[in-house]
């Protein structure tokens, strides 16, 4: 991924406690970074809290807006609304590289010697993290499926007559299904 420059913060400069960043993201963001990200129309909005402690930061981002994403039982674009926030622990070690970043996620080690903490990353793979794995139409106002209609008569159609074909194969085998 390429280095965004506005996405640096000069920690050395800032006085202990609590600082905050806002930064608003658009499809541009993810073009710059290189990615290909599976939606599109992407506006919102990361407030960065960072809390500076002697020898290490707090960092709280809260994700806010909205994107576009495919639905996965229709197919049909939808427009989905991000809302999470996530908390991230940096610590300034002598050794960054020795340090075992597998053992927890939450914390990340930077040399003693940097002067700014860059957080494009955070904020990419936080916005990626905000987006639920199953992406459904959500439901209206009267508790209907956003889906299109269409393609849900067609998923109950079919699902009817799977339930119609059996399998010779499979004759005899009932019995030990719902065991």
């Amino acid at each position: 991924m390429k280095h965004l420059r506005e996405f640096d913060i000069a920690f050395v400069g800032l006085t202990p406690g609590v600082h905050t960043f806002q930064y608003q993201i658009d499809d541009s963001f993810f073009e710059k970074l290189g990615a290909e990200p599976d939606f599109s129309n992407c506006h919102a909005t990361v407030t960065l809290q960072l809390d500076k402690k002697p020898g290490f930061f707090l960092l709280k981002f809260e994700v806010g807006g909205k994107l576009t994403v495919i639905c996965d039982r229709c197919g049909q674009p939808f427009e989905l609304q991000l809302w999470d926030d996530f908390n991230q622990v940096v610590k300034l070690v002598d050794n960054p590289e020795e340090m075992n970043t597998d053992e927890d996620p939450d914390v990340t080690y930077i040399s003693r010697t940097e002067s700014h903490l860059y957080v494009a990353d955070f904020i990419y793979e936080f916005i990626n993290l905000s987006i639920p794995m199953q992406r459904i139409h959500p439901d209206d106002a009267e508790g209907k499926s956003g889906c299109d209609p269409k393609v849900l008569d067609m998923l109950e159609k079919m699902k009817q007559q799977d339930g119609e074909q059996t399998n010779p194969i499979w004759k005899g085998l009932e019995k030990f299904r719902d065991n």
